[in-house]
């Protein structure tokens, strides 16, 4: 086993001074020794068999201006989908208390923009202090934020916001050209300083090289504080869209950003998002047993498919795990 793997209780505080060569040592570790560290600090720091259960919502659909190359909502690509308006409150608020009754404790709600406008203001904050009102926790993912934005969804009772760096910043530029990275440094850091608990992970799969992925993790890892959720992505290729050709990245290799997500930052939520469709039932374990401590649930994300909710229920009592009944900030 690797020095580093070998302290874990250096392990179990949350570091904001990881250098690439840490991560890349824990990274490529042996997988037996990987998994094994990434489950020892896990049950140091979270209930070892509960899982936190989240469900997303795309309010506002389609015609997005970014370029994001992996996306189906991007106004630059041809993929079929049809740009909508910004739901009615009632429509948001019904599909809340569904997601509720079905046992998410977190209710997402996400908008193809570049930015939140001033005239959407009011419109997003009423259905955050409605879902809130619920008893679940709030995230939203609106995009770039300006100066007293992230104050006024704070103030309507957001608890978490969403914004994926995506990739390591040498790689973002093949993925991305119409937003910088340091944009999404700047929204990152309105998020922190308004007091919203940051939601921020990236996608893999998207044709990256393993530095480029150990690139992500670090960079995800030396924000201070470290963010309360990651959310790790798996590309899910979508026709039309420049990286719709993307070949899947290795089930091993998806465990191992697992892991290794879970060890640089012992505290946070690790989150299996985009791309469960896809993964069988053992490779789900294996990623639970690297620490992933969090799902989301649904029929879909965004404009993604996800696995059936009666499926995962299925799995988590195959498994011996339990959806969390209480909401996972404080």
């Amino acid at each position: 086993m690797t020095t580093l793997l070998n302290d874990i209780d250096r392990l179990l505080q949350a570091r904001s001074d990881w250098t690439r060569a840490e991560a890349a040592e824990i990274y490529r570790a042996p997988f037996n020794d990987l998994v094994f560290t990434a489950q020892s600090v896990h049950r140091r720091c979270h209930v070892a068999n509960q899982v936190q259960t989240s469900q997303l919502l795309s309010i506002k659909t389609g015609g997005c201006a970014e370029d994001c190359g992996y996306c189906s909502q991007s106004a630059h690509f041809d993929t079929g989908l049809s740009a909508s308006k910004l739901m009615p409150l009632d429509e948001v608020l019904v599909a809340a208390e569904r997601a509720k009754a079905g046992g998410a404790t977190r209710f997402c709600m996400g908008a193809a923009w570049r930015s939140l406008k001033p005239r959407d203001e009011e419109k997003v904050c009423a259905m955050i202090s409605g879902v809130k009102a619920m008893g679940m926790e709030t995230c939203v993912t609106l995009g770039m934020l300006d100066d007293g934005q992230a104050e006024k969804l704070r103030d309507a009772g957001l608890d978490y916001y969403n914004h994926n760096l995506d990739t390591a910043p040498e790689d973002y530029g093949r993925v991305i050209s119409t937003r910088t990275y340091q944009d999404r440094l700047d929204t990152l850091a309105q998020v922190r300083g308004a007091g919203i608990h940051v939601c921020t992970g990236g996608i893999v799969g998207m044709g990256e090289s393993e530095d480029a992925r150990i690139g992500l993790l670090t960079e995800l890892a030396i924000m201070s504080p470290q963010p309360e959720s990651v959310p790790i992505n798996h590309l899910v290729a979508v026709p039309g869209t420049p990286l719709g050709d993307s070949k899947p990245l290795d089930g091993i290799d998806f465990v191992r950003t697992i892991a290794t997500a879970r060890i640089m930052m012992p505290k946070s939520f690790v989150r299996l998002s985009a791309g469960r469709e896809e993964m069988s039932r053992e490779l789900h374990a294996l990623c639970f047993l690297a620490g992933a401590n969090s799902i989301f649930v649904g029929e879909e994300l965004l404009t993604t498919p996800n696995p059936d909710q009666h499926d995962d229920m299925a799995m988590f009592k195959a498994l011996g795990l339990q959806a969390s009944t209480l909401p996972a900030a404080e």
